[in-house]
């Protein structure tokens, strides 16, 4: 079965999610509409800039379509700015910026420091295939960590190593995934493998 994946595409790295998402035997669209949003299984919010992308989410009447569809249940990925739209609670947001929730997280916007302090390192994490034997190479840009998880969801990656070490940056909660990271710059999809097959094993 070949699901269909909705990719938010208001702004950030649209088209990196849909060739990965594409490469994992899934039918990727852009969603920009409340009835783009309808006709897909499942939605990928990516990275970008999170308050522009929550003030985007209500300049398109998408922001209480994506809620209303996570609290039914929909399967959702989110990557760095994703996560923090993702998250239950925000530390540090500005604007009064808004999340979609979904995740029983606290995310600390920018918490790995501004655009020169992005980094890449390796990471496990549980679900992706092989990560254990081949780590996931991670890009962090102007990335956010997790301060707090609550019981609903669970801790599926943090840093191994380096002055980030322990800090969490990859969690689930049912179908829900987000990571600190951006897998969709790398050319290693395992993580959007997952994803679809989190998607596949939903419908």
């Amino acid at each position: 079965m070949s699901p269909t994946i909705g990719v938010l595409a208001l702004q950030g790295d649209v088209r990196e999610h849909v060739a990965a998402l594409r490469h994992e035997g899934a039918t990727a669209v852009g969603v920009r509409r409340p009835s783009e949003l309808d006709a897909v299984d499942a939605l990928v919010v990516p990275g970008g800039e999170s308050t522009t992308m929550d003030k985007l989410l209500r300049a398109f009447d998408l922001h209480e379509p994506v809620r209303e569809r996570l609290r039914a249940g929909m399967p959702a990925y989110g990557s760095c700015a994703g996560m923090i739209l993702l998250a239950d609670r925000i530390i540090g947001g500005i604007d009064g910026q808004q999340t979609l929730g979904g995740v029983d997280i606290t995310v600390r916007r920018n918490a790995f420091g501004r655009q020169v302090d992005s980094f890449e390192t390796d990471l496990v994490i549980d679900g992706v295939e092989d990560s254990a034997d081949d780590p996931v190479h991670a890009v962090f840009i102007r990335a956010p960590w997790v301060e707090d998880v609550g019981p609903a969801a669970t801790v599926v990656g943090r840093v191994g190593e380096g002055a980030a070490a322990g800090r969490i940056v990859a969690v689930r909660q049912g179908p829900v995934l987000v990571t600190s990271f951006h897998p969709e710059v790398t050319g290693d999809t395992r993580v959007h493998r997952l994803f679809v097959q989190i998607v596949r094993d939903s419908l």
